[in-house]
């Protein structure tokens, strides 16, 4: 039976992962940064040395083909693949592990010279984390950026997406070029670490995706008056903090209390002005994020949010913005690229359990676009977005081989 060499994916994900390495372990590698450039520049000659065609689109998505040298309507690939971009002080593993466990798919593929009716694909997504715009890449790939809205989008430190692409050799204004030809991609599977404890909780090896959440960020601006901190006294302030802290608090509450329990929300991002010890706060700003796989549950919840926000402020009696950052809706996985996964999962042997996915992934874009499907593997403590992020090597074997089966059950329909 066909499976993929361990040996080479070990040497791939530990090299990737030396592009923005920590000195402490893990890895900084944010979108369109010169480690990202770096180690793209690296992947495409990984791709090219497996005998893949590449080529990088307008938006920065990188692809690895075997059988097409571009996708085209006529003759639609099946796609895998993920993205190389990390949180700040993330793991190793998180995207990198779905881009080279895709090449090594494909090489296997083509070492063995295996027939297969459809072209094969592995996609790089850019900026999947979203330090400039949520899941940019394949949402410019799945004709859902906004092209107007490209020349405004920035980081939350204030960093234009316009000026670190033009730094990578890129034309922000021309993403959107990006789009797919129409019909083009046959269907669509991503192998990704859980990020989550269920799958080694309950012993299961395969994770097949079922539904994957929708995020809101919105940001929250509460706009008080900055005054003295030791001469205005305390009935008389109008402090911006402590309206954004009590709104943290009741937001949370209201998520826990009246989402469903897959409902989760955060507050990861807090900035306050002017930021002295001796001056009342007269501006504070959140970045506050909810995620549940029910659209209807996602938009009740943050509506409701909004209105509180507003209530916050009244009660205060001071003033607030709501300003909505960005928005995924849930996707639902393809019924039949589950079913090739189970299908392969029972070839090889391995248990498996349908579950959904509490983390976005650039596979949501590609559901409106074609068959979409995930396959997780467990995470080690159900660790992610952090520097010890790690699953087994053994893991990492398993959902490699389930993933080329997958392929080239997909490739053969």
């Amino acid at each position: 039976m066909l499976s993929v060499s361990l040996t080479r994916l070990q040497r791939r994900l530990v090299a990737l992962s030396r592009f923005g390495g920590l000195l402490g372990g893990g890895v900084t590698r944010p979108a369109w940064s010169p480690q990202h450039e770096e180690a793209r520049a690296w992947l495409i000659t990984e791709m090219r040395g497996a005998g893949l065609a590449t080529w990088v689109d307008p938006a920065g998505n990188t692809f690895g083909s075997l059988g097409a040298t571009a996708l085209a309507s006529d003759r639609p690939a099946v796609l895998t693949g993920s993205h190389i971009d990390t949180v700040p002080e993330g793991g190793m593993l998180d995207g990198a592990l779905g881009v080279i466990a895709g090449l090594e798919c494909l090489e296997v593929l083509a070492e063995t010279k295996t027939a297969h009716q459809r072209p094969l694909a592995v996609a790089a997504w850019t900026d999947e984390e979203g330090r400039y715009g949520s899941l940019f890449g394949s949402r410019a790939f799945c004709g859902k950026l906004d092209g107007a809205s490209v020349v405004d989008m920035a980081a939350v430190d204030g960093e234009r997406l316009a000026d670190v692409m033009a730094r990578a050799g890129f034309d922000a204004r021309r993403a959107p070029e990006a789009k797919a030809p129409a019909g083009s991609v046959a269907a669509y599977v991503e192998l990704h670490i859980e990020q989550g404890p269920r799958l080694e909780e309950s012993g299961v090896q395969i994770g097949v995706v079922e539904a994957i959440v929708g995020v809101r960020r919105s940001r929250i601006v509460f706009r008080g008056q900055a005054d003295h901190a030791g001469t205005t006294p305390m009935e008389r302030r109008r402090d911006a903090f402590l309206a954004a802290a009590d709104y943290a608090l009741r937001a949370r509450e209201h998520v826990v209390t009246r989402g469903t329990n897959r409902s989760v929300t955060n507050i990861g991002v807090v900035h306050v002005h002017p930021g002295a010890s001796n001056i009342v706060p007269g501006r504070a700003e959140l970045v506050h994020e909810m995620r549940d796989p029910d659209v209807a549950v996602l938009e009740r919840l943050w509506q409701e949010c909004r209105g509180l926000a507003d209530s916050v402020a009244r009660e205060r009696q001071i003033a607030v913005d709501v300003v909505p950052m960005s928005a995924t809706v849930p996707a639902l996985a393809a019924p039949r690229v589950q079913a090739s996964i189970e299908a392969a999962c029972r070839s090889l042997g391995l248990t498996s359990q349908r579950m959904y996915s509490a983390a976005g992934h650039d596979a949501q874009n590609l559901a409106a676009i074609t068959d979409m499907g995930m396959l997780f593997i467990p995470s080690k403590g159900g660790r992610s977005h952090r520097v010890d992020e790690m699953s087994d090597w053994d893991a990492i074997e398993r959902g490699a081989n389930t993933l080329l089966h997958t392929l080239l059950t997909l490739a053969r329909a």
